[in-house]
């Protein structure tokens, strides 16, 4: 059944190279034997390519899987190297040189970012010891957000005074209409007793019989007055 699900997934000429091989342990090591040789030219462009890419106008997340997706054709071509101990994975070779592999992907990550990243990039290099790549690509997906949340929260800010003026000015124009229709109306306060204010100006426009809170010359007209 093994056997089977190989030779369905080769191509037609590689599978008749090997159709008359009975087991599936010899037909997939003449395979890894024809086909997993490393191309060390590739293997020189990869690093090259890796070692020099730089973030430019790419989001973080866009920078991130650019490098993650030729990271993986370089491990591809550069495998984990095998446990060879007599009680299989009974040292930490593989888990040393998985460490070391990831080191190698946070300090190629932290390189390709822009200057504006200085400041974290520095911070995450000078921890002991270093953080995981995964860990890194969150550090520094929170700084891109703090950076972008910086913008939206002044929008927001703006947003929220525009908002703020426009109900403020609906209830002085509710006020207006409560008190009187007109500017320094005579009419102002009728059938409610003397107005305190009448008969003194309004320093800001000079007109008579209204304070700061209803001069409509500082704080626009109502809608309903002419």
């Amino acid at each position: 059944m093994i056997l089977s699900w190989i030779m369905r997934v080769l191509e037609l000429n590689i599978a008749k190279s090997v159709m008359y091989i009975d087991f599936a342990k010899e037909l997939w090591d003449k395979l890894k034997e024809r086909f997993s040789q490393g191309d060390y030219f590739q293997i020189s462009d990869l690093l090259q390519e890796i070692h020099s890419i730089r973030q430019g106008d790419r989001s973080i997340s866009q920078l991130f899987t650019k490098i993650k997706k030729l990271w993986k054709e370089l491990n591809f071509l550069r495998p984990v190297p095998n446990c060879t101990c007599w009680r299989p994975y009974d040292c930490d070779l593989t888990k040393i040189f998985l460490k070391q592999r990831d080191t190698e992907h946070v300090i190629c990550f932290l390189k390709g970012l822009n200057d504006n990243y200085n400041n974290v990039r520095t911070q995450i290099l000078l921890m002991e010891p270093l953080p995981s790549i995964n860990k890194v690509f969150s550090l520094i997906m929170q700084q891109e957000r703090k950076s972008n949340g910086s913008g939206i929260v002044t929008n927001g800010n703006k947003i929220l005074m525009n908002t703020y003026d426009r109900s403020y000015k609906s209830q002085e124009q509710g006020s207006w209409r409560g008190q009187g229709r007109g500017h320094g109306s005579r009419t102002q306060g009728r059938g409610r007793g003397k107005n305190p204010n009448q008969g003194k100006p309004y320093t800001y426009c000079h007109k008579m019989n209204h304070t700061a809170e209803e001069c409509y010359s500082k704080h626009g007209y109502p809608p309903w007055y002419k």
